[in-house]
């Protein structure tokens, strides 16, 4: 966890904690430095100290990723900036839970995170009355029993005819 959140801590802080790039894009690092708080300055240098703290493949996997992002487009980076600051405002209950999917996600099959990024996406389509409903059903089903469930799932295999 402490990992994913200085990558982007570092990648945020690094460039301008979130504010868009200067109009002439030429500001040394110095000079976007000075031009931020104090608060933003202690961010950068703790974030360094953490970085310096990682072995050093784990620095040169954060300073590619780094390179990666610098490499998109300036609307994108403001995207990914604006999507992490969107992050950092959350409880950290919810800061948590996002955390502890996205781990597991990483723990499944490339197939299996195909079959769960075409269902988001399914779910995304869906219009505000269906998804209302699909957030009821699942509301009923985690307050089901383990038996209960193995039960329904049966019952739909049934179904399903398999």
């Amino acid at each position: 966890m402490i990992r994913h959140l200085l990558a982007g801590l570092l990648l945020l802080v690094a460039l301008g904690a979130g504010q868009p790039a200067a109009a002439d894009g030429g500001a040394s690092a110095r000079e976007r430095f000075e031009a931020m708080s104090e608060e933003q300055r202690q961010s950068l240098r703790e974030a360094y100290r953490r970085f310096k703290a990682l072995p050093e493949a784990e620095q040169a996997r954060l300073r590619q990723r780094l390179q990666r992002f610098r490499s998109l487009p300036a609307e994108r980076q403001q995207e990914i900036r604006a999507q992490f600051q969107t992050f950092r405002r959350l409880p950290p209950r919810e800061r948590t839970a996002i955390l502890d999917s996205y781990r597991r996600y990483q723990g499944f099959s490339p197939e299996r995170r195909a079959e769960l990024r075409q269902a988001f996406g399914r779910m995304m389509r869906l219009g505000p009355q269906e998804r209302e409903q699909f957030l009821q059903k699942l509301q009923r089903w985690r307050s089901l029993s383990p038996l209960q469930r193995d039960a329904l799932r049966e019952r739909i295999r049934q179904r399903r005819g398999r």
